[in-house]
């Protein structure tokens, strides 16, 4: 690997005792605490090239940055390849990707024949519910109103493709632990004939996390399976597939874990590979790289995925967890007695990573949260994204990155309530 623990911290430049406590690895302050030190994280956004001076960037979700060191490693490989070509990929390439593979599976704690790459969470997903084989006509699948539009869009094919019918629920709003589990289970009531549904983690339309590890028993027990969008959780969340009894998953690497642009996961339970059909493209086969094909891809990125993972526990997961929290509720949850707004998640930490969305009270058509989000970046410089599909209306996404600063949201907030005051 070419970059260790202690140069990659050793980036930024005057680092604090804490940092240099990480980069020994000797104790941390407890993450809650880490969360809250501005001058910690400062610390680790210098080991990231800094966005633009005039603008807050607020919308990490399509894809992370890569460190600064990444990048530079990234850019090494792909010249190899460039200069070496074949030489490089028909001969050493397969032992320094199956390296990598390995790297990868002890990130997630599963098998090695557990995990394929692919080019993203849509693709992984594609593979998952394209190649789903235990519908028959007459069955139905299940989807809900806050997954991805590309995985609604493949259930809904299922119905032309397979001959079963799909069923669109939408979860409630405000959402609890429990009315989103009654929702459901009410869904699988009253749909006997479900067999498989649809479940995202964390919801890329309003930030919302289900309680995943209820609701799949709860399938289960129905002998519904459960396909799991993982796109946004890794890397944000706190989380084990096995704990969470998950067969199937599709994984994105390059969000929260930062990984170069186009690599993904798709993980299959090893005694249910067969339940997914190898691609059309590959033969009969009882491995897990059949159910994906991808063809000649970019493997500089894919070979850089250990590194980024370097990255990402160096920092650790549970202090970046946290501090994606903390800079989520600095601005939600101040926002939330406001009754100008709607705040799209419970302030339940179990319901949210660092993702939420709003929308200003009344204005829920995809024209006034486009148009608001347009305001936040042409009066007040910060980016975020509208997000359509939830069933009270559309509303626009915060995404903060770790190496956001408490500055920048707090400019969020002063800049929202100046645009309530003027739209409302």
């Amino acid at each position: 690997m070419d970059i260790t623990r202690r140069t990659l911290l050793a980036g930024a430049a005057a680092l604090p005792a804490a940092a240099e406590a990480l980069a020994q690895g000797e104790a941390m302050p407890p993450p809650a605490e880490l969360a809250r030190d501005d001058g910690w994280w400062s610390r680790v956004a210098a080991l990231y090239d800094a966005p633009p001076d005039e603008t807050i960037q607020l919308e990490a979700g399509q894809f992370g940055a890569m460190a600064t060191n990444v990048r530079r490693v990234y850019e090494r490989r792909l010249a190899r390849i460039n200069r070496e070509t074949t030489i490089y990929t028909r001969g050493p390439l397969a032992a320094d990707l199956a390296a990598v593979r390995e790297s990868a599976a002890a990130l997630l704690g599963v098998g090695v024949d557990e995990i394929a790459f692919t080019r993203g969470g849509s693709e992984s997903m594609a593979a998952l519910i394209g190649g789903y084989n235990r519908l028959k006509p007459g069955d139905a699948v299940l989807y809900a109103d806050l997954d991805y539009d590309a995985m609604q869009t493949g259930m809904e094919s299922l119905a032309r493709l397979r001959g079963v019918k799909a069923v669109k629920i939408d979860l409630p709003e405000p959402a609890t632990r429990q009315n989103i589990i009654d929702a459901y289970e009410r869904a699988l009531r009253d749909h006997p004939a479900v067999r498989m549904m649809l479940l995202t983690h964390l919801s890329h339309r309003t930030g919302l996390v289900p309680p995943v590890k209820e609701i799949i028993a709860l399938a289960r027990a129905r002998n519904v399976d459960v396909l799991l969008d993982v796109g946004h959780a890794l890397g944000q969340l706190e989380f084990s597939l096995r704990d969470l009894g998950v067969d199937f998953a599709g994984i994105n690497l390059h969000k929260w874990i930062a990984s170069p642009l186009g690599v993904g996961l798709v993980y299959i339970r090893k005694d249910r590979i067969p339940d997914i059909d190898p691609c059309l493209l590959e033969g009969a086969s009882d491995r897990i790289d059949a159910r994906v094909h991808t063809g000649t891809v970019n493997y500089a990125a894919l070979l850089t995925v250990p590194d980024a993972i370097t990255v990402h526990q160096s920092i650790g997961l549970a202090n970046k967890a946290a501090r994606l929290r903390h800079l989520r509720d600095r601005w939600a949850e101040v926002l939330r007695d406001d009754k100008r707004f709607e705040i799209l998640t419970p302030d339940d930490p179990s319901m949210h990573g660092g993702i939420t969305s709003f929308r200003i009270r009344g204005r829920t058509s995809p024209a006034d949260n486009i148009a608001l989000r347009k305001a936040l970046f042409e009066k007040h410089g910060i980016f975020t994204v509208e997000r359509l599909g939830p069933a009270k209306g559309a509303c626009v996404r915060v995404s903060p990155s770790f190496i956001n600063d408490s500055a920048q949201i707090d400019r969020l907030v002063k800049a929202l309530r100046e645009l309530a005051t003027v739209t409302v």
